[in-house]
């Protein structure tokens, strides 16, 4: 098991009151395990910034519990300060989850070397795989090219996800980076350029109500090559991706989407909202004919 294949970013479900749903967390894994490569607990798609240290360690011990030892386990472990990032790290290993998510803390916005030397000390601390996270949108702080050839030397730090949605971007990470590094699709609607450029993981929010379309099209690319085909399942899945990754409510449209599937999971946290009217039926028309596909 590794970071390669698709691996589900899973939702956090919330009970009507507001507190996480256990239950159906671990309902919701187990669902999902052996449909793609992998699952990941605490990420951006799980509302980790909107949940306690407490919440969050129990999520892991919930997943863990699951479907330990099924499916290759992620723990997204990021935080403003580097003792809580470590702490929680040592939580995720404790619950006997495999590898770690890593992003740059959020809102503080370190400089480059302040950057490389908290991910050093969170190595040293951890030893643990890593999937390093680039989503400077979100962590005010691009992990750059001098911090990632750092990273790189050490045995820990195997994959990236690239969210920046700068292609540009991605062409630089595959063509400098391509023998020293899993590249992994972090910008949904940009999928197949991912694949076009090499890339063998991909994480994806709506893997959560779409894991069949989503190792489909994986499949079709990256295992069997076949880009025609993966250009056709791309074009169904495409207009899905980009309401998700261009509305401003991409968590929203996930639990939408999870409920679409069956699997009821709450509102997002406050500050996020709900969808509108308009919004969950225009997002049901796009969401239906891909489930009904996969059944």
């Amino acid at each position: 098991m590794s970071f390669e294949g698709v691996h589900t970013p899973l939702v956090t479900p919330f009970k009507a009151d507001g507190e996480i749903d256990h239950d159906l967390l671990g309902k919701h894994a187990a669902n999902l395990a052996g449909r793609v490569s992998g699952l990941g607990v605490g990420g951006t798609t799980g509302e980790y910034y909107a949940l306690s240290f407490d919440e969050r360690v129990r999520t892991f011990n919930t997943v863990a519990q699951a479907v330990g030892g099924k499916t290759y386990l992620t723990a997204g472990i990021n935080a403003t300060t580097t003792k809580d990032v470590i702490r929680l790290g040592l939580e995720a290993k404790r619950a006997g989850l495999p590898a770690l998510l890593l992003a740059a803390p959020y809102y503080a916005q370190p400089t480059q070397d302040e950057l490389l030397s908290h991910l050093l000390k969170v190595d040293d601390s951890l030893d643990m795989p890593v999937m390093l996270y680039n989503f400077p949108a979100r962590t005010g702080t691009d992990i750059g090219d001098e911090v990632l050839s750092k990273l790189l030397e050490r045995k820990n730090f195997i994959a990236m996800k690239e969210s920046t949605g700068d292609i540009s971007h991605l062409h630089h990470l595959a063509t400098h980076f391509k023998d020293r590094l899993v590249l992994s699709c972090g910008m949904d609607d940009q999928a197949l350029e991912f694949f076009v450029w090499g890339a063998k993981s991909w994480v994806g929010g709506a893997s959560n109500f779409l894991p069949e379309a989503h190792t489909a099209l994986f499949d079709a690319c990256v295992k069997q090559g076949d880009f025609t085909t993966g250009r056709q399942l791309m074009a169904q899945l495409l207009p899905v991706l980009e309401l998700l990754e261009r509305s401003g409510k991409f968590i929203q449209y996930v639990r939408y989407g999870c409920e679409l599937a069956g699997t009821p999971v709450g509102a997002a946290r406050a500050p996020l909202g709900t969808l509108n009217d308009e919004e969950r039926s225009t997002f049901a028309k796009l969401v239906r004919p891909l489930l009904r596909n996969a059944q």
